[in-house]
């Protein structure tokens, strides 16, 4: 009887350390698989953050790639616009120089020798070529 008391304490004592390996053993898979699902998440969210990312910095690009492109158009638009009339109030100014050039050299011609006022006439008729010079320069610069 005394072995077979030691042998049900034996065998309890047994049935106890492998109860608790097996306890041990579920609760480390348990912790596991806790383990890989934190990191994949954790590596999704990683993924999905960079995803988004490079998605919005392509759309941004195309915006800006159109607006600039506008904005490119509006500004040449413009330039043609400014030097087609710098070049009609350049054609209308010529237009009323040599008007006035033809004045005067009638007025030259007319004139008695005693008169000064063909002097002063044919000097602001080559201040006003001097400012069609400068206007013709400006509109090369500008091309």
């Amino acid at each position: 009887m005394s072995d077979l008391i030691l042998e049900q304490r034996t065998a309890s004592q047994y049935d106890k350390k492998t109860r608790k390996k097996r306890g041990n053993r579920t609760f480390l898979l348990f912790v596991c698989v806790w383990v890989i699902i934190i990191c994949s998440g954790i590596l999704g969210a990683k993924w999905y953050t960079e995803r988004i990312q490079q998605t919005l910095s392509a759309d941004l690009e195309r915006q800006t790639a159109s607006q600039i492109t506008a904005m490119q158009q509006t500004y040449e638009a413009r330039m043609l616009q400014l030097e087609t009339d710098y070049t009609a109030d350049l054609t209308e100014l010529k237009a009323k120089v040599d008007a006035l050039n033809e004045l005067l050299t009638f007025t030259k011609d007319n004139a008695a020798s005693k008169t000064d006022n063909s002097n002063k006439l044919y000097t602001q008729l080559n201040e006003v070529k001097k400012q069609l010079n400068e206007l013709q320069k400006n509109l090369d610069v500008l091309k």
